[in-house]
């Protein structure tokens, strides 16, 4: 009997441990995400910029972008993409037939473009000018790590952030939002499979939070304003780094009626970039959780089963 409820109590733990497992290969510090995470990473000189994105197993695909990188020097010109894999502790990209190549050693990118220049590209650890800003007096702190209360959904995960799948208990019309948001690396996961979640202002309108680090930056991608617009630039920093959205919002208008007779319109910017300048929005975006109203809407933070953590959320009511 001791024997058979010793099992019980093990299964029980082996339950409770594998529904607590990040989904899809995650990883949420750097010390557990493996040797393609020392890889993968933004590279930097004054003419050039490279983005490295891990693929898993060994494998990358660089993206290189003329100026420098995003909202940091790039032109916004064509950007060259080449396949990498890391052989016998030695990681390199291009093929032997000519273009772009390139060995990524220690923190340094260094190799030939498709025009047989040489180059040398510095790891850069790039970190919004936003981080860990402080509300301002007559804010409304959502999170400040010492609690989920003001969530409902919402939960407080061990190292003290806010864990996805939480709805603000408060309601806000037009607003100032500040949030700060950590991807998981996630390097065999693909499209929107890779830390996927949402913040949706008022419940109604969402900005796609997803680890697109390096790809085209569409409307369902890191920064896009979903089914409506794509951001004016893919500002998505590498996983497991912090970073912010400062979003700020007028809410839709209604006549006693109920009939809408103004849209709702937001500016955001993502790591300090504006990304959407006075973005008019027409309608709801897909599986927003509440109706378009005159009435106020929560913060939704959205569950799609990838473990993105939040932290220092507060809104300024306008």
């Amino acid at each position: 009997m001791k024997q058979f409820l010793s099992l019980l109590t093990c299964l029980a733990t082996l339950t409770v441990f594998a529904a607590d497992a990040p989904k899809g290969g995650a990883f949420l510090t750097p010390e557990t995400a493996g040797p393609d995470f020392q890889v993968q990473g933004e590279y930097a000189s004054e003419k050039l910029g490279a983005q490295v994105i891990a693929l898993g197993d060994g494998k990358f695909r660089a993206v290189f972008l003329h100026g420098g990188l995003p909202g940091a020097g790039w032109d916004k010109s064509a950007k060259a993409e080449i396949e990498g894999a890391t052989v016998d502790g030695k990681t390199r990209f291009g093929k032997a037939d000519g273009g772009w190549s390139g060995a990524v050693a220690g923190e340094v990118f260094s190799g030939k473009t498709d025009k047989g220049e040489s180059f040398q590209l510095k790891k850069s650890f790039r970190k919004s000018p936003t981080t860990g800003v402080k509300p301002p007096a007559g804010a409304v702190v959502l999170f400040d790590g010492t609690s989920a209360d003001n969530f409902s959904p919402g939960k407080l995960t061990a190292d003290g952030f806010l864990a996805e799948g939480a709805n603000s208990k408060r309601r806000f019309h037009s607003q100032k939002l500040h949030i700060e948001f950590l991807l998981p690396f996630q390097p065999t996961a693909r499209g929107q499979g890779r830390a996927n979640s949402g913040c949706y202002l008022q419940g109604r309108y969402e900005v796609q939070v997803l680890d697109s680090f390096g790809l085209k930056g569409e409307n369902n991608e890191c920064g896009g304003v979903y089914t409506i617009k794509s951001p004016d630039v893919n500002m998505c920093l590498p996983p497991l780094s912090w970073q912010t959205y400062d979003i700020d919002f007028t809410a839709a208008k209604f006549d006693a009626a109920g009939n809408k007779t103004e849209d709702a319109r937001m500016t955001v910017l993502h790591n300090g970039v504006k990304i959407h300048d006075d973005l008019k929005l027409p309608k709801t975006t897909t599986a927003a959780p509440l109706k378009e109203g005159a009435e106020p809407g929560y913060l939704h933070l959205q569950n799609h089963g990838n473990p993105v953590r939040f932290r220092n959320i507060w809104v300024v009511e306008k």
